[in-house]
């Protein structure tokens, strides 16, 4: 039995060196201007949700979804989020595919992660990602706004449904009708 440990021990050590040594070599690719392959992405992203599991404080958004706060995380996003992540016009960022991986268009594919999470990833960053933290650039409450509209979009008051459509020149609700599609479509197939 101690043999056969060692040899895993010995196993284990040898691909962790050559796993280093690939990397140190130059073999690793590091270019951002290609789509990551499903398995990196896949790995990437269990690897970001457990480490949200594990550190992210279960906190609860102290704002309620005023119209007022609705309409000022609008705003926020905006002027902070929009650039990388999709504007309330619906249109994609240009600057998404420059990222690796892509910067998700977090209006018209909202995240369907709880606030704490959503807040936790504003607050905090996503290292390696291109995600910046913003704890050192907006207030807390901001950041709540924020996070407090990403997680009502399909459920925006009428008021601030107006205010959108009038200051964004696209009802809110506008890509709703095509994800119905897509969810019908995929209802049908199976």
């Amino acid at each position: 039995m101690g043999k056969f440990l060692l040899g895993v021990i010995i196993t284990l050590v040898i691909l962790i060196l050559a796993g280093i040594g690939y990397a140190m070599l130059g073999f690793l690719p590091t270019p951002a201007n290609v789509e990551p392959p499903h398995w990196e992405r896949h790995f990437a992203m269990g690897a970001v949700d457990a480490s949200m599991e594990r550190h992210a404080p279960r906190a609860t958004n102290p704002l309620t979804p005023t119209d007022q706060n609705l309409e000022d995380g609008m705003k926020l996003y905006t002027m902070n989020c929009a650039l990388c992540h999709g504007g309330l016009d619906k249109k994609p960022s240009t600057l998404t595919t420059s990222f690796y991986p892509p910067a998700p268009n977090l209006i018209s594919d909202p995240p369907d992660d709880p606030e704490w999470h959503v807040f936790y990833t504003i607050r905090t960053g996503i290292r390696y990602s291109g995600m910046p933290s913003w704890d050192k650039t907006l207030s807390e409450q901001d950041m709540w706004k924020i996070t407090m509209l990403l997680s009502h979009l399909d459920k925006l008051p009428p008021a601030v449904q107006d205010y959108w459509k009038k200051n964004f020149n696209v009802a809110p609700d506008a890509g709703d009708e095509k994800k119905e599609d897509e969810k019908k479509e995929e209802h049908d197939h199976h």
